[in-house]
């Protein structure tokens, strides 16, 4: 039997750092993977999504450069299976950094399916492991939604589409949550005839209700037919999808593929929890405290499989939280300020609460708002379509939320999520000197709007 101190169950954003971080503290520590290390972001979501999103954006915006005083004669085209192979290109050179990484940092790696024996013990085939402390990162798949059709060849989830070489001819996406709204865009940005069909009443649920509505008018701008308040009941052999909307049972139009993205669930069947005595829900979730212990004090669970947040970036510093708790280093998991980014054309981030979320809570709010058509570097860019919200706590000052559609969105967020991590006020926000001509000023007119100060705003 191989003993180690620490051992991490999984290799993904949370797993993988967490086996570094065990590592940079003394521990000796082993990281068993399954599949391929950096998980579903690296492999088969974050990273290969945004590479796809930008070749589709270079190509949509050499399309519509006309306006730019741009002459380009002769009709452009593009390669899908090139763009895919770049795509294979960039994830392969990050998984091979990643190995670098945790080899060099002095963790053990090893291939293959854990499964636990006991509250410190597991197998990895025939091989046995015995570990001071374990740190689960089995990570989480894509889900399926139970109706007839959804077993079809060309019904398509996240992970298969990304497994394509051609660009298909027309889709229609099942869930317009983040995965469904982003694959809109890649597709409709390279003229793919594209359906959304949502069960809840807007797109992006959840949003701030202005982002809603702004990417929802800008997705069928590009031609991108959008049904939401729409139950799914079935897939028909053509790639009709029947819903069911207001009572009446409609259907879209024949594609050539539908794909469902309606969200994951976690990856825990497999692990034989109950050996090690670790509770999970019905779903398969595993319930945590702050230090993102489980219920047996020596195992962990970090990412996807906690149905806490289901970002990359959560997984990653709940697994800095797990490692060094397990290291005796005791520091409370913080979700008070998690950025959240969804990569449309424009991009979409945000942090905190919305305006409707505050008012829920009983808190009494003021609304700074700045939209980018006043702003001089999104007119530059040509992607004036946004505007910049932050939420003010009216008694403190305090910035509590923040919500972004717009060019660099992406980038701009972690601006407001110090604010909000530290506790800054809207004055201090907007006594902040910012650089010009950048879209960030927005953030600087927004602060100074919650006090009614906004010089650029009529």
């Amino acid at each position: 039997m191989k003993t180690y101190q620490a051992a991490v169950i999984g290799g993904g954003p949370g797993g993988y750092i967490a086996a570094i971080q065990c590592a940079q503290r003394g521990l000796k520590t082993v990281l068993v993977e399954k599949r391929d290390l950096g998980g579903t972001c690296l492999n088969r979501g974050c990273i290969p999504t945004k590479t796809l999103l930008h070749g589709a954006e270079v190509y949509y915006e050499i399309k519509e450069s006309k306006g730019l005083g741009i002459d380009i004669t002769g009709e452009v085209g593009f390669k899908y299976k090139k763009m895919a192979k770049r795509k294979d290109k960039v994830v392969k050179q990050l998984r091979s950094g990643v190995e670098y990484l945790v080899s060099n940092h002095g963790a053990d790696i090893v291939a293959g399916e854990a499964v636990l024996t006991g509250a410190h013990t597991f197998t990895v085939g025939e091989e046995e492991f015995e570990a001071e402390k374990i740190i689960l990162a089995a990570g989480s798949a894509p889900a399926q939604i139970p109706i007839p059709g959804a077993d079809q060849e060309g019904v398509l989830n996240s992970d298969s589409v990304l497994e394509l070489t051609e660009c298909p001819e027309s889709v229609t996406i099942i869930g317009g949550g983040v995965i469904g709204v982003e694959f809109a865009t890649l597709f409709a940005d390279l003229g793919t005839p594209v359906t959304i069909v949502e069960m809840l009443p807007t797109i992006l649920a959840g949003n701030d209700p202005d982002i809603c509505s702004t990417m929802a008018y800008l997705l069928e701008n590009k031609g991108v037919t959008i049904h939401v308040g729409a139950a799914v009941k079935e897939i028909r052999s053509d790639m009709s999808v029947v819903f069911e909307k207001d009572g009446e049972t409609q259907e879209t139009a024949p594609a050539s593929n539908v794909i469902m993205a309606i969200g994951r669930r976690p990856q825990t069947a497999a692990l034989n929890l109950a050996a090690a005595g670790v509770e999970a829900t019905e779903k398969g979730f595993i319930p945590v405290n702050e230090y993102m212990q489980t219920n047996v004090e020596n195992i962990y669970a970090i990412g996807d499989i906690t149905g806490k947040v289901q970002l990359a970036h959560v997984a990653t510093a709940q697994g800095v939280i797990a490692a060094d708790h397990a290291a005796g280093i005791a520091r409370a998991m913080d979700y008070s300020a998690v950025p959240g980014c969804i990569y449309t054309s424009p991009e979409i981030a945000c942090v905190g609460l919305t305006e409707e979320k505050a008012k829920e809570a009983g808190r009494d709010v003021k609304v700074g708002q700045f939209n980018l058509s006043g702003n001089g570097r999104s007119l530059a860019v040509n992607s004036a379509d946004g505007f910049v919200k932050l939420i003010a706590d009216a008694q403190t000052d305090e910035i509590i939320g923040c919500h972004i559609i717009g060019p660099y969105a992406t980038e701009m967020i972690g601006e407001a999520t110090v604010a909000i991590q530290n506790k800054l006020t809207a004055e201090q926000l907007g006594n902040t000197i910012h650089a010009h001509p950048t879209v960030s000023e927005s953030i600087m007119e927004a602060a100074h709007d919650i006090h009614g100060l906004c010089c650029h705003k009529a």
